[in-house]
């Protein structure tokens, strides 16, 4: 049974993602900072018949970040696919912005996926499979005054998923990204329609590999 690994899960694109892919027969490993409420989305996907764990993780700590991914890899043998969803959605505009929080929401917007992926890529380019998928925002394309240092995170995220993309693919593993340029609720159709989009990303051929798809509802 293949291994998907969520850091950064949540109620809406995280969960929503990881059904997706218990769907088609994942375990799935859910992490995040709340060991309370990450156990609760496990025991959801539990109960409709899928296998699922949960995990904590601290995103904006390297050493936890790694130190998961390890856990993980020595429990299931591998993770198959990443999904890196943690992200600190901190509205403030330059002036609002505390001075002391603005590189603590780099280290969970960017650092952790940037430590998430130095962790799964030894074994993924030992297999010469495996898959990176990175939760992006419309941020990345029209920064806001308003959320600043998220609208920063959300561009290192597509920076970081097309500077891999091509060094990554001749090691058999694909990185991809999907900007979603809309907010998303939990339980919602665009959590869902999110999910789809990672799937379909997972799933094109690897002559047909692309980085990057862009979500936004009147793209449905």
């Amino acid at each position: 049974m293949k291994t998907f690994l969520c850091i950064g899960a949540g109620p809406g694109i995280g969960f929503a993602t990881a059904e997706r892919f218990a769907k088609e027969r994942f375990q799935v490993v859910l992490a995040a900072r709340s060991v309370a409420k990450t156990q609760g989305l496990a025991e959801r996907l539990i109960s409709k018949g899928y296998t699922a764990h949960a995990r904590k993780v601290d995103s904006s700590d390297s050493k936890s970040v790694a130190e998961l991914v390890a856990e993980v890899q020595k429990q299931h043998g591998s993770v198959d696919v990443l999904h890196y969803n943690a992200a600190s959605m901190r509205k403030a505009t330059l002036s609002e912005q505390p001075r002391d929080s603005f590189n603590d929401d780099l280290a969970v917007n960017i650092g952790g996926a940037l430590a998430a992926a130095q962790a799964v890529a030894p074994k993924m380019e030992e297999q010469k499979s495996g898959a990176i998928l990175l939760t992006g925002g419309g941020f990345a394309l029209a920064p806001s005054p308003d959320f600043l240092s998220i609208s920063i995170g959300k561009a290192g995220i597509r920076a970081l998923a097309h500077g891999l993309f091509e060094p990554f693919r001749e090691k058999g593993i694909h990185v991809a990204t999907v900007t979603v340029c809309t907010f998303v609720a939990p339980e919602s159709k665009e959590a869902s329609s999110v999910a789809e989009q990672f799937w379909r990303l997972y799933s094109q051929p690897k002559d047909s590999w692309t980085v990057e798809a862009n979500y936004a509802p009147e793209l449905r």
